[in-house]
């Protein structure tokens, strides 16, 4: 039959051809990809990838995203206010071995397989660059302020420092326990394997002791030896308070061949940490110290919280419970008192009072207790038994030096010792009541233990594993004499010497969370022990 016939239409042909061409552009784009990831998998194998400028920009490109504003409806739009501006941003350097030393420059692709069978690396969907930052306050008053603080963010960036096949890596857990401890020490082991396939994770046993002891003995940390480790409390590789000795921990270091150390710890652990970093690099050793704060308190200034607290106040709600069931079923004139912990913040006692909604009275560092005369708490305890029947009282270890006096004792950590706030409250009680023809039955609760040995809960385990990750990355990316901490919801990279300068933090007296206590409780107010000027600048809590 001839083809003049029956003639194509010219829209069918253009139709077809144009199908044909983007069906082939299609496949020639998925065939290059293929030999891209073959490519930068064989290269893996066989030596680091040292990227070229454009393929750092193809490593830290991102598909656009049209994002529907709304724009054309004038009820979505916020109303502008003229004259506010932020016209000095000022962030927080965080030191960097790649100012000292050559870095390997090595592709940062994420190393394990992942569901390939040609294991082939893949990228993250996201990368951190230098200009990435987080304001450290978001809460503005008109147009007065013009400046604020601000902190690196946290994540991977394009290109490590180390050729991570060459890391070996040391963990160190410091200080009192936590919940969360056996958390980061298995996130930062994953992260280390599954991210970046290092050649080696050792747990230091016994804090820093464990680096100037040679009786404590290093473990290997695998991903096998820490699978399950976070079902349990404490820490698998135990953790105590002293043992600090530069000397001694430098050699440490350079008998294991270690490049980084990842340091788990409070505010005087930290300071540890920023002296060994300083000392490292004046030394010329290209080892990275990276910080992950650890304070069951809560009072390490500048994060939004430490991990572990938030479980911390939740173990705390037993104890509570118990207290109030004691108090009123031991007739007449129950008293139920509670001792938390909180050596110079009563952020668990407020935050577990709030949360309980059953305290009657809530004594914190912050506040002096005033127990007899106008407004005293003992004439206010009285009342309210004698109104309900019962009452419930939460004290923090920390709370009421300015009637037992300070302590000139202090623990292998420096901590002053804590005069027995719990058992002197528990007989001013009793005693007040007898004094005043009341008979009472008071029941003393101390779980300071008990709350910080429990594993961590669902959400402090997400946020361990934020705080190990971003740490691994920070190290990987060359940083170091830093710690890793969530502000305003993000995840930064904090200057040790600068988190270190303020903390501890202290409750605000003034805020509007312990506004909220008052309003709970209806205890007397009394005029408050820290002025604004003496909180932490990072003002948390305050919502």
């Amino acid at each position: 039959m001839p083809v003049d016939k029956y003639p194509i239409p010219d829209s069918v042909a253009l139709f077809f051809a144009s199908t044909i061409t983007s069906l082939y552009m299609i496949y020639r784009a998925k065939v290059n990809t293929m030999k891209e990831d073959i490519r930068l998998h064989i290269q893996y194998k066989k030596q680091p990838y040292i990227v070229p400028p454009q393929d750092i920009r193809r490593t830290s490109a991102a598909p656009s995203i049209k994002v529907v504003s709304g724009a054309g409806n004038e009820d979505l739009k916020g109303k502008s206010i003229q004259g506010f501006a932020i016209d000095d941003v000022r962030i927080h350097h965080v030191d960097s071995l790649r100012d000292i030393f050559p870095s390997r420059n090595v592709c940062n692709v994420v190393r394990q397989k992942v569901g390939a069978d040609t294991g082939a690396p893949t990228h993250y969907s996201s990368i951190m660059s230098d200009d990435d930052f987080v304001l450290a306050s978001i809460v503005r008053k008109g147009t007065g302020e013009r400046s604020c603080d601000a902190h690196v963010r946290a994540g991977p960036r394009a290109v490590t420092h180390f050729d991570p096949r060459t890391v070996r890596a040391g963990i160190v857990t410091c200080g009192g326990l936590c919940p969360g401890l056996n958390n980061v020490i298995r996130e930062i082991v994953h992260a280390l394997y599954s991210l970046y396939d290092v050649e080696k994770v050792i747990g230091i046993r016994g804090g820093f002791n464990g680096m100037t002891n040679p009786e404590f003995e290093t473990i290997e940390l695998t991903e096998d030896v820490v699978a399950d480790c976070h079902h349990q409390g404490g820490s698998i590789l135990g953790s105590s308070r002293g043992g600090f000795h530069l000397e001694k921990m430098i050699a440490f270091l350079q008998k294991h061949r270690l490049n980084q150390l990842y340091v788990i710890g409070g505010d005087g652990t930290h300071r540890g940490a920023m002296a060994l970093a300083q000392e490292c690099m004046d030394r010329k050793l290209n080892i990275s110290i990276a910080g992950i704060p650890k304070t069951i308190d809560n009072d390490v200034d500048l994060i939004d919280r430490s991990f572990g607290f938030q479980t911390a106040v939740e173990a705390a709600q037993a104890a509570i419970r118990s207290a109030k069931t004691e108090a009123r079923c031991n007739i007449p004139n129950g008293v139920g008192v509670v001792k938390l912990m909180g050596r110079s913040a009563g952020f668990i006692a407020v935050h577990a009072c709030l949360g309980s909604g059953d305290i009657d009275l809530c004594l914190v560092p912050e506040i002096p207790i005033v127990l007899e005369g106008e407004g005293g708490y003992l004439p206010f305890l009285l009342r309210r038994v004698r109104e309900k029947g019962h009452a419930v009282v939460v004290v923090a270890e920390g709370a009421g030096e300015e009637l037992l006096g300070e302590s000139a004792e202090k623990d292998a950590g420096g901590n002053k010792k804590l005069p027995p706030i719990g058992e002197f409250m528990k007989d001013k009680i009793a005693q007040y009541f007898e004094d005043n023809g009341e008979a009472s039955n008071v029941r003393y609760i101390n779980p300071s233990y008990m709350i910080r040995s429990v594993p961590a809960n669902s959400s402090d385990a997400l946020y361990c594993m934020l705080l190990a990750q971003n740490a691994v990355h920070g190290a990987m990316a060359g940083f170091t004499a830093f710690t890793t901490g969530m502000i305003n919801n993000r995840l930064v990279y904090i200057p040790i010497k600068r988190i270190v300068a303020t903390s501890p933090r202290v409750m605000d007296a003034r805020g509007r969370m312990w506004e909220r206590v008052l309003a709970e409780t209806m205890q007397p107010q009394h005029k408050q022990a820290v002025t604004r000027d003496e909180v932490s600048m990072s003002d948390t809590f305050a919502m």
